[in-house]
């Protein structure tokens, strides 16, 4: 039993890990400064990061050792969650950027008065 659930555990990490490297080059694409580097070609874990400017900065740590969301601002933590929460912090990220405009677009609507 123990090593079906490890297995399971190793799968999972590296689906979340994929799904992390395809987030942040979506994110480059709508003009994002982000970022996701994993250690080796196992893919057991890895370092997402992205900027949503006015210095807020997100970072998503996932490894074999836990998950953690990190949210700071003027680098200050505001938020910290772990595990299942942490992930619904993700999709949450995930949701807004699929419905939000580029930083680009906002600063140019923010100068033209839009």
């Amino acid at each position: 039993m123990f090593v079906r659930l490890a297995d399971q555990h190793r799968q999972f990490v590296q689906d979340l890990v994929l799904n992390l490297k395809a987030l942040a080059v979506v994110l480059e694409k709508r003009g994002y400064l982000a970022s996701c580097y994993t250690c080796g070609e196992e893919l057991n874990s890895a370092s997402f990061m992205v900027s949503l400017g006015g210095d807020h900065l997100i970072r998503f740590l996932v490894s074999d050792y836990g998950i953690t969301w990190t949210e700071m601002r003027d680098d200050r933590e505001l938020m910290k969650l772990e595990g299942a929460e942490a992930i619904n912090q993700l999709q949450e990220l995930a949701n807004l950027i699929k419905y939000q405009v580029s930083p680009a677009e906002q600063e140019v609507a923010a100068y033209s008065g839009g």
